[in-house]
């Protein structure tokens, strides 16, 4: 995998160099904001050691709390697209009211921050990361986010994904489809019902529901119910029929 790993260093490094470019200096990422561990390099090494931080936030990644407490990274969990922060609120390229609910008032008087450009990545089988640039200094958030939402979010998503495929390649490379009954089986399970509710349902045994979430778990490599209904969610296989 050292050719992965090497495209992973190498968007690292943009994401320094073109956070700094463009006027924010100041780099966080995680690419599974699930993970209370900080996201790591080939080495083990967390990136929050090697990306430039305010001072005020030196050793923050030794908080396990952090993803919970963090608004920026709440609003990450909320809404898929770029985000900016000024002036004690958050907003995108639309009119939102998801980031219009979320209260990041005193963000600039607890860290100084003010401006930053969140990327938020959702990636496949329910994994949420995120990319997050900041500065403490002043700045015209609305030209910068202007000129480099799009650009950033892209290279957000490429380093976050890729990295995602390094450190867990057998969530990234489960790529059999269900079957159209395995399917049906997974939306009653994320219905709520029961393996014998299942079987009443479609007029199957016990064994034989049990036997087609034990194929859709394995297809979509989750080794529990609750992860493998929310990776047929995130792959699109619970629609609004069952």
């Amino acid at each position: 995998m050292e050719d992965g790993w090497d495209a992973v260093e190498a968007l690292a490094a943009r994401i320094v160099a073109d956070g700094a470019a463009a006027g924010l200096p100041c780099v966080a990422a995680q690419s599974d904001l699930g993970d209370p561990a900080p996201m790591t390099d080939r080495d083990g090494r967390p990136y929050a050691e090697r990306f430039p931080w305010p001072a005020v936030g030196s050793g923050y990644w030794h908080n396990r709390q952090l993803a919970l407490r963090s608004t920026f990274l709440h609003a990450a969990r909320i809404f898929a697209e770029p985000i900016w922060y000024a002036d004690g609120r958050l907003g995108s390229w639309r009119p939102t009211r998801l980031l219009d609910a979320i209260d990041v008032s005193d963000v600039g008087t607890q860290f100084g921050f003010t401006g930053a450009l969140i990327a938020p990545v959702h990636l496949p089988a329910g994994q949420v990361g995120a990319v997050v640039w900041v500065t403490d200094r002043p700045i015209d958030m609305a030209a910068l986010f202007a000129r480099h939402a799009e650009a950033m979010f892209t290279l957000a998503f490429r380093f976050l994904a890729a990295h995602a495929e390094q450190v867990a390649p057998c969530r990234t490379t489960v790529s059999a489809q269900l079957s159209p009954r395995e399917a049906q089986c997974v939306r009653w399970a994320a219905a709520g019902k029961t393996n014998g509710e299942i079987g009443v349902i479609l007029s199957l045994s016990v064994s034989t529901v049990r036997f087609h979430l034990r194929n859709a778990a394995g297809k979509l490599g989750a080794a529990t119910r609750a992860r493998m209904i929310q990776a047929a969610t995130s792959q699109g296989y619970l629609g609004s029929h069952v």
